[in-house]
């Protein structure tokens, strides 16, 4: 066998066809099997007049790239967000129990009654369960740009999957050691997953994504969330596995989507711009793009590569305090962050979490409220799945625009029907959270997430990246923390709070944030150093 057939095993990429000549071993993963290729020269090829190459579109290598990159990781992020919801009233009657059973193993069969603080713990103990999984996550963001730089972003993906192996030995096995903090440990395992996961796939996914549809395979990662989401609801319901038996399965499903990634995710290659600013190898960036591509034909999207990684190679990667120090980087940090910030306290969370208490404060009964709940996670899926073929047409700051202000609308119309007492306003709540949810899902809840890397250069990604991440895990812990105290308090009016919080968001972003939609870094980068930008 000639050399140029050799299969390299070093390569980044498993099945990548590797030679030291030119694209000839690409020639050949491109020509169908029982055709040989030609090794004689000509003049078309060499001297022809290169026309403008086409724009990159899907082929079935990088739909499964990006399949096995989302799946086995947004789903971890947002099933792990919805799987405490249906379940919770059944796993705090088990820790009331283990309790109990603890306490009497303590002092030898003779069990105290104090009820009163015994439910204050409970509560207490519940609330810790819920959100150590934000904590996971604030730490997971914060060393996305050690790990996406050291291990690269293939490797860093797989080997994150450790994590989802320990939080689901802890969480199936803490009902049979009778130990509720194995499942405050292993919340805590699978925040640390779903934290790197939320820094490491857009990345990925933005370099391995042509530029034409960079916006669309962005907004992949949220659509699996939402799918995740709606789908952890409806296990967790009581015919299904909403059970006493039944809410450890819950738990241990998680490990499904990190079996798969192991097993699809290793053929994939690592990110062509990643291999580039470690490497310096052309030959192996170009082979990845015409692996992904389809095509020969990158010779402009590998030119745009050479010259970013060309003006990033001589510098070291940026530290955080370039990136605050830097006027050209200040501001897309701000964006970014701003935009982190504005998605969570727009109220979503407190929408997704407890959206069937806001049903019942509007008035609704209880069946009422699980089926108008249940159509919310609907319409988050079926709106994300629209913004991937809108976002290209409309473009990012269209989006984020029509997005925030029609959420203010939609809190607006939630105040007024769980503060007015009439009946047909009762419905007015379900109409009005099904629209915040639907201006949500066209633009804030993907956007924020990409946008760093259409913003940020290679070597400042990784560290705006997870600077972006913490601050989005951090916003929602305090959401997730402070809503109902917050409700509690304020009653009816407690959407006011996100109503003057989206209002201030869509001013920032009518005023700061730029349209990113098909521009290149480099014109990105010059708009930051113009003088409206300081």
């Amino acid at each position: 066998m000639s050399r140029e057939g050799s299969v390299d095993s070093d390569a980044d990429g498993v099945g990548f066809i590797m030679e030291s000549r030119g694209v000839g071993a690409s020639t050949m993963l491109l020509t169908p099997p029982g055709e040989s290729v030609s090794r004689s020269p000509s003049p078309f090829t060499t001297r022809a007049p290169r026309k403008p190459p086409p724009q990159g579109g899907l082929t079935g290598r990088l739909v499964f790239t990006i399949a096995a990159a989302a799946f086995g990781s947004a789903f971890q992020h947002g099933y792990n967000t919805g799987v405490v919801n249906a379940p919770a009233a059944l796993i705090q009657k088990w820790i009331s129990q283990t309790i109990d059973i603890n306490q009497t193993a303590e002092i030898n069969g003779t069990l105290t009654e104090n009820r009163g603080s015994e439910t204050s713990q409970i509560t207490v103990i519940w609330s810790i369960i819920v959100s150590v999984f934000c904590v996971g996550g604030m730490i997971g963001g914060s060393i996305v740009g050690i790990v996406a730089d050291r291990l690269g972003r293939k490797m860093g993906l797989i080997y994150n999957n450790i994590f989802v192996v320990l939080a689901v030995l802890c969480e199936c096995s803490a009902k049979w050691l009778q130990s509720y903090q194995l499942i405050i440990i292993g919340r805590f395992f699978i925040g640390l997953n779903s934290g790197l996961n939320a820094g490491l796939v857009p990345v990925y996914l933005n370099e391995v994504s042509p530029a034409n549809l960079k916006g669309a395979v962005g907004t992949v990662y949220q659509f699996v969330i939402t799918i995740s989401i709606m789908i952890s609801q409806l296990l967790g319901m009581e015919s299904v596995l909403g059970t006493e038996g039944g809410w450890p399965l819950l738990f241990g499903l998680t490990l499904v989507p990190a079996i798969i990634q192991l097993i699809t995710f290793p053929i994939c290659p690592e990110s062509p711009k990643h291999i580039l600013k470690t490497t310096g190898n052309e030959l192996q960036a170009k082979q990845v793009l015409v692996w992904l591509r389809g095509t020969l034909d990158v010779h402009s999207e590998m030119e745009a590569m050479k010259a970013e990684h060309e003006a990033d190679k001589n510098a070291s990667r940026v530290t955080l305090r370039e990136l605050t120090g830097n006027p050209s980087l200040r501001m897309p940090l701000i964006i970014c962050v701003t935009l982190m910030i504005a998605q969570q306290f727009s109220g979503i969370n407190a929408v997704m979490y407890f959206s069937t208490k806001i049903f019942m404060m509007a008035g609704l009964s209880d069946a009422a409220s699980q089926q108008a709940t249940l159509g919310v996670g609907a319409m988050n899926v079926m709106m994300t799945f629209v913004s991937l073929v809108v976002i290209e047409k409309a473009g990012r700051k269209t989006l984020l625009l029509a997005g925030f202000a029609g959420m203010f609308v939609s809190t607006l119309l939630i105040t007024v029907s769980m503060a007015i007492n009439i009946a047909f306003l009762t419905y007015l709540s379900v109409a009005g959270t099904l629209l915040f949810v639907l201006f949500f899902s066209i633009g804030p809840g993907s956007i924020p997430w990409f946008i760093t890397s259409e913003l940020f250069s290679v070597a400042a990604r990784p560290t705006a990246t997870g600077v972006a991440v913490v601050i989005n895990w951090t916003a929602n812990f305090i959401v997730g923390i402070g809503f109902l105290p917050l409700a509690n308090l304020m009653g009816s009016y407690v959407f006011l709070v996100f109503a003057i919080s989206l209002a201030l968001f869509t001013v920032f972003i009518w005023f700061k944030v730029p349209e990113t939609k098909d521009r290149t870094i480099e014109e990105i980068s010059t708009m930051f150093r113009q003088a409206s930008y300081q």
